[in-house]
């Protein structure tokens, strides 16, 4: 796991920062929709998140559409002991008791709704009116920073208001739904993307599991990371990564400063080992943080670690090498050539480089893995794997034939000794091997799958079925992959046809918008942000669609993704059409084609 620490700081700055947060230069162009969260003001010092923005009042608007969204704002803009009192700011008195009440609790969950239509109707003549808002649940954000599925299942609320008195003092809420709601907005607007790290199964990389944080000062950061690994990973994660000792409590809040801190636990069993592997824990859950942290069992101190060297030392997981673009010209894999961007070479014999439909490769230290998609005698598909040094030199193919088969997606979670991947092939999921031995993966999803993409870590896959996104975790033991229950994503977008990760906790994924068009979204791993990265594909169906997970320090722009759709190969940073003269290494006389199935290796 050792790694030289310029690499590993570039891995913090580049997979860890808030991908919310963009940063200028990120290479999606000016025209697409993508809302880039700039509502935090700059940080103050000792803050790592700066000043919140200020909460929402209501006095801020009387008009009533603009009133009703200040208060789906409300409950996120500021300590979660106070959701209910910033609230019930708008509501009458008569409308109070129509709010569950648990006031004063930080252990409140918030029902979070993504606004598809408003509308409201012109006050009467006794100044009261009523508001329609259409949503789509999002799901709800727990005490600990989790985003969980949909809770509710209403595609409408209602509210009914009145003026405030004396007249010209603005607007109440008379009648509410039951539930303390809050936009996805507002999730963006007070919330932070906060990244924690859990081990995989055999203990030898790490996973990141998605919180959602507001504006803390540092001290409150370390004291809620602890409380969120005491506490365990995510619901739809826990059967991929193994978490602390049961039992396993904070001691007090976590204290500290100017670059030393101190953590109190409680931790049955806490030998070196177990020590050793939760100080690696907290310094990629900590990557805004350097300096020591000491960590005491029971009061007594038992690890001193230097939170950026411990990062510098220990990778989270496996990066793969520096990442090379490719696509598939006339049935043959062909690197591409993009200005200013490393040439790669395919690392296969031209014997085996043939009648390619759609490839995966990837590297593993000094092995090459191969999964390709290639068209049988019959016309079927078939896929053909090969591992080994480049280039790969002895390929098994698969006695089994379909009529349709998706882009394969290795899994990286595995050493080079148990390489393992994906592949979607007439409607269901198979896992592979090294020797393309074929089995299918059980699924309880509805619908055909159309499409499976694994994480940078190897031990999540995004996957697409019934026109709908899903992600999993993967458990390996013992060199046999499984996958837990998939959960899927809540979306602005339906029928889903691709899918791939963009970053350690966004994909990007292709599908219908409301008016029926091609575009292409990006979404957090939980569904909590979705947003436009491409609007005007057309009525062509993406039919691949693949991502580089890495940040944009590697010779690729950050969010760097590729796509086919009506036969032909497209990039975005920026977004145009890949050209012919941009496929490398085409001998003379080639027929004249579009490329096709673009793919990153790396």
């Amino acid at each position: 796991m050792n790694a030289p620490g310029s690499r590993v700081r570039r891995l913090v700055v580049g997979l860890l920062a808030g991908v919310l947060l963009l940063p200028a230069g990120c290479g999606i162009p000016a025209e697409t929709d993508v809302q880039v969260d700039g509502s935090v003001p700059v940080a103050e010092p000792g803050s790592l998140n700066g000043p919140p923005a200020s909460p929402p009042a209501p006095s801020d608007s009387d008009e009533p559409v603009p009133f009703i969204e200040n208060y789906l704002r409300a409950a996120a803009a500021g300590e979660r002991d106070q959701a209910y009192a910033r609230a019930r700011t708008f509501l009458a008195t008569e409308a109070r008791d129509q709010l569950p009440g648990k006031p004063q609790t930080s252990e409140i969950e918030l029902t979070v709704v993504r606004l598809r239509a408003k509308e409201s109707t012109p006050p009467n003549n006794q100044g009261t009116s009523t508001v329609r808002l259409k949503v789509q649940q999002v799901g709800v954000l727990r005490a600990d920073g989790t985003l969980g599925p949909p809770a509710a299942t209403e595609t409408e609320y209602v509210f009914e208001l009145r003026r405030a008195e004396p007249p010209g003092s603005g607007l109440l809420i008379t009648q509410l739904p039951n539930v303390l709601l809050i936009s996805d907005s507002a999730l963006r607007e007070y919330y932070r993307q906060h990244n924690v790290y859990f081990w995989n199964s055999d203990q030898t990389r790490l996973v990141p599991d998605l919180r959602y944080l507001p504006g803390v000062p540092a001290e409150r950061l370390v004291t809620e990371v602890v409380k969120w690994l005491a506490g365990g990973p995510s619901v739809w994660l826990e059967s991929g990564v193994t978490g602390l000792p049961d039992r396993t409590r904070p001691i007090n809040n976590a204290t500290g400063g100017n670059s030393q801190w101190e953590v109190n636990l409680d931790m049955p069993g806490a030998n070196e080992e177990r020590l050793a592997r939760l100080g690696t824990q907290l310094a990629w859950s900590l990557p805004e943080l350097t300096g020591q942290l000491d960590l005491k069992i029971q009061n007594q101190k038992r690890l001193s670690i230097d939170l950026q060297r411990e990062r510098a030392d220990h990778d989270a997981y496996p990066r793969g090498a520096d990442p090379t673009r490719f696509s598939v010209y006339d049935g043959v894999i062909h690197p591409l050539a993009l200005a200013g961007e490393r040439r790669g070479a395919v690392p296969l014999p031209a014997a085996e480089n043939r009648n390619v439909v759609s490839a995966s490769i990837a590297r593993a230290d000094d092995q090459v893995l191969a999964a390709l998609v290639v068209t049988a005698p019959d016309r079927r598909l078939r896929l053909k794997v090969g591992t080994g040094l480049d280039p790969v030199a002895v390929f098994n193919g698969s006695p089994a034939t379909f009529h349709t088969m998706s882009q394969p997606t290795w899994l990286r979670s595995l050493d080079k000794g148990h390489p393992a991947g994906l592949v979607a092939a007439d409607g269901r999921l198979y896992r592979f091997n090294g020797t393309a031995g074929l089995s299918p993966v059980p699924l309880n999803v509805a619908g055909t799958v159309a499409a499976v993409a694994g994480s940078l870590d190897g031990h999540r896959i995004a996957l697409v079925a019934g026109g709908a996104l899903y992600v999993a975790p993967v458990n390996v033991d013992g060199g046999v992959v499984s996958l837990g229950q998939p959960r899927r994503l809540p979306t602005m977008l339906t029928g889903v046809t691709a899918a791939d990760w963009i970053s350690e906790d966004q994909l990007v994924f292709a599908g219908r918008d409301p008016e029926r068009r091609s575009v292409i979204h990006q979404v957090s791993v939980d569904g909590g942000f979705d947003s436009p990265l491409k609007n005007d594909i057309g009525s062509a169906v993406v039919t691949q669609l693949v991502g580089y997970p890495g940040s944009g320090d590697r010779g690729l722009p950050a969010l760097s993704f590729m796509y086919e759709a009506n036969g032909a190969a497209y990039q975005n940073n920026p977004f145009e059409f890949i050209k012919r003269q941009q496929v490398l290494d085409l001998p003379a006389g080639s027929r004249v084609v579009n490329p096709t199935a673009p793919f990153f290796v790396y």
